[in-house]
């Protein structure tokens, strides 16, 4: 039986905020990536286009990209972040990837993940979840659904760190929602992706994928906004108390919102 052809990208290292340490937040270390992609045909006949066959591209794409997509505690979800960026593209049938922090130890630490097409969970096309501002008692939309919660009204103290505790606060709001209506709670990307391709419905707890997210007001109409944009939503309701009106809508927000009966 003929050996699977195979492409790879070895030593490859870029700098990146990483890492579960308060001593690693804020500062850059460098990551070296090496991936070995085993094809899914033999790369004989492809007439030397590059459009035929798997571009190196693809590999250090999935790299920009999923370090793109958040900032990461874990080297491991990283690298599953790669993993099925890859396999996405159908001239992938598995794929070897090694993620190392060279900068934390005299020597290097990492992990290396091996995973083939068919085992990679991700959100399939047309599965993205719809996303409700829950201020309200309200009949929720059959899944899969992220709620949001709303402020729930605690005294902020101030001192310097109103953002994150008023983002605790959500957190705390969101358990006790979930805890109501009988939801998990979602706290990261990896779980709202995984309700979402199981058609759950589950309420967010925004502090840890926002934290990092300085930019973005811990008002929870705006986290709804930018989960929704985040997700790709297919859309975004409201469950407003009365009297409140819609909030406007963010510049180049595409997706359309609507108010729930």
């Amino acid at each position: 039986m003929e050996q699977p052809d195979r492409i790879h990208l070895r030593d490859y290292i870029v700098s990146a905020d990483i890492g579960a340490f308060q001593t690693e937040r804020g500062h850059d270390q460098r990551l070296r990536f090496n991936l070995t992609v085993e094809l899914a045909n033999q790369v004989r006949g492809v007439n030397d286009e590059v459009d035929r066959i798997l571009s190196y591209d693809i590999l250090t794409g999935a790299i920009a990209a999923g370090l793109a997509d958040q900032r990461y505690n874990l080297l491991e979800t990283l690298a599953e972040k790669i993993a099925a960026q890859v396999l996405d593209h159908p001239r992938a049938a598995q794929i070897e990837v090694t993620v190392e922090k060279i900068d934390r130890v005299p020597g290097a630490l990492g992990v290396t993940l091996l995973r083939r097409a068919a085992r990679v969970e991700a959100v399939p096309t047309g599965t993205a979840p719809r996303v409700l501002f829950y201020g309200r008692d309200a009949d929720l939309p059959a899944g899969p659904v992220i709620l949001v919660p709303d402020a729930p009204g605690l005294p902020v103290p101030l001192g310097g760190n109103e953002r994150r505790i008023a983002l605790l606060a959500l957190d705390q709001a969101a358990w006790a929602l979930a805890g109501r209506l009988g939801l998990h709670v979602a706290d990261s990307q990896t779980e709202i992706d995984w309700a979402a391709g199981e058609g759950h419905r589950v309420v967010w707890a925004p502090s840890r994928m926002i934290a990092d997210e300085v930019e973005i007001s811990a008002e929870p109409e705006a986290l709804a906004f930018w989960l929704a944009q985040r997700l790709n939503a297919p859309r975004l309701d409201w469950a407003l108390p009365a009297g409140r009106g819609l909030p406007v809508s963010p510049a180049g927000f595409a997706i359309s919102s609507a108010a729930l009966a």
